[in-house]
């Protein structure tokens, strides 16, 4: 991380004690899913830490308004097109998200919630590719969802000794509930399918 960056980052973190810790942690929850880059699961951490018997509320909080964020993001890319992805991002990562979303469709929107590569530019790229709007919202709520409330529940449920845990394995943990999240979503709609043709049948 660069050091402007890391002081962006520890700035944010600041605000985990303040009056105004939870409007914070939403607008910046929002932002983050358009152009901000500091992602809000640390301040999250922090404010619920200071606040345990919100810390599951404040999971629902920061994945409505990081959805809402996203809605943002998908409108621009569908009215600003392409130039505002090479604007915004390098081409080697725009051309990986294209791929995910060309060969996995709205499943890469599940997906982006626990990978390294920037939500906004799932958002933002799923609006250029003209992507259903519906169908985004329900993949992005599922994946935010499962990942912030998770570190809500994981916070109000262990407390402090959570704390260092999701600091120094943030990626395997982000890569464990994703693959869980997935995991279910495929079972869900095998199981689906199956009661469908044997209904059929």
């Amino acid at each position: 991380m660069t050091d402007w960056l890391h002081d962006l980052s520890e700035w944010l973190i600041d605000f985990a004690d303040s009056d105004w810790a939870i409007v914070v942690l939403g607008i910046s929850s929002f932002a983050e899913a358009i152009f901000f880059p500091v992602p809000p699961d640390l301040l999250l951490v922090g404010v619920a830490l200071i606040q345990p018997h919100l810390a599951i509320w404040l999971g629902v909080l920061v994945t409505i308004t990081s959805v809402a964020g996203a809605v943002v993001g998908h409108w621009l890319g569908d009215r600003l097109g392409r130039p505002i992805l090479d604007r915004l991002f390098a081409d080697d990562k725009i051309l990986m998200v294209e791929r995910m979303f060309k060969r996995y469709g709205m499943w890469a929107t599940l997906m982006a919630a626990f990978t390294p590569i920037p939500y906004k530019l799932f958002a933002i790229t799923a609006g250029v590719l003209d992507l259903d709007r519906r169908t985004f919202i329900i993949a992005s709520l599922i994946g935010r969802g499962a990942r912030f409330i998770t570190i809500g529940a994981l916070v109000y449920f262990y407390g402090e000794d959570i704390e260092a845990f999701v600091s120094d394995n943030f990626g395997l943990l982000t890569l464990v509930l994703g693959m869980a999240v997935v995991a279910v979503v495929v079972a869900w709609g095998l199981v689906h399918r199956l009661r469908t043709r044997g209904a059929e049948g």
